[in-house]
């Protein structure tokens, strides 16, 4: 053996050898070889494109997001904008009205409070919160089950306190 050749050859133990060390061993075919790898391309390309459709969804639920949380501020910023001859106080529930011009404005009075005849068209019934946002009076009667799904989590995971 010349010591170019020496260079080529495996040199840690046969196991680990790129190719066969023993006329026992299974002949590597070039067409199968070829074969195998095409399979492996093709499920890597399968995975990769799996795991990009999986972001692609997770962006456009993103975007819808970012969407429905600039849509809530436009209206908030309407609400905020309406006219209000008091001082709005938080946790207090305000009534929005809208004037023949277009113009909309907060009253105390509920329309029951009119006897079912306000002066200008009801629009809906709004509660001030703390930070200063709005929510509308029918998201107040919906049921919140965030709180209890909370403590449920925690009773799963035995870290709820002893509620």
């Amino acid at each position: 053996m010349t010591e170019e050749n020496n260079a080529i050859l495996h040199q840690g133990a046969e196991r680990s050898s790129p190719y066969p060390v023993s006329r026992l061993a299974p002949a590597f075919q070039a067409p199968a070889l070829a074969a195998e790898i095409e399979r492996a391309e093709s499920m890597l390309s399968a995975r990769t494109s799996a795991k990009l459709r999986v972001i692609a969804d997770q962006i456009k639920a993103l975007q819808a997001e970012a969407r429905k949380a600039l849509d809530e501020a436009r209206d908030e910023q309407a609400l905020t904008h309406a006219e209000c001859a008091f001082k709005r106080l938080p946790g207090k529930i305000y009534h929005l009205y809208q004037r023949p011009d277009g113009g909309r404005y907060f009253s105390m009075l509920s329309p029951e409070d009119w006897r079912g005849a306000p002066p200008h068209p009801y629009l809906a019934s709004y509660r001030l919160e703390a930070d200063y946002s709005w929510t509308a009076l029918e998201d107040l009667e919906q049921a919140d089950d965030t709180g209890d799904l909370v403590q449920q989590l925690l009773r799963i995971d035995g870290l709820a306190s002893g509620r």
